[in-house]
Order: structure tokens, then sequence, then C-alpha cells
């Protein structure tokens, strides 16, 4: 599972993709929305499931997003 850093859109609302992998299997969802938004290989059953870890773990999966410093991979050049 990788989480982005923090996004805003047009209207400033902040939200987050979060990608889970599993061999070649991928699927993207968006928080806080707690949505999969594309799906490669999952069942349909699992997509409800990882949905539902998303607002289980919606909390922690924001602090993560928050954590992220985007720009850090350009310090020191």
């Amino acid at each position: 599972m990788t989480v982005s850093s923090v996004c805003r859109s047009e209207q400033g609302d902040k939200y987050a993709f979060v990608t889970f992998q599993d061999g070649v299997r991928t699927a993207e969802g968006k928080i806080p929305d707690c949505k999969i938004l594309k799906n490669d290989g999952f069942a349909e059953i699992e997509v409800q499931q990882l949905e539902r870890y998303l607002k289980e773990h919606l909390t922690e999966l924001k602090k993560m997003a928050a954590s992220i410093d985007i720009f850090s991979a350009f310090k020191g050049e």
C-alpha cells in the first residue's frame, strides 16, 4: 500500500490517493471519499473490503498523507 501526499482541488478541498498492490493486481482509492476509483484485478468483494479499510483507517491514512513532503526529493540538488 502506498499513500500520496495531500492534494487540493480547485475548490480547495484536500484529498489523497491510496494505492493497493498485490502482485499484478492494483487498486487506487481516494480519501476522504473512501472510494476505489481504479481497479485492475481485484474482485468486487475485495474492492468493498478495500473501501471499508479506507473508512476504518481514514485518520491514520490522512496523517500518512500529511507527513509526505514531496519537495524533499528535490533537496540537496
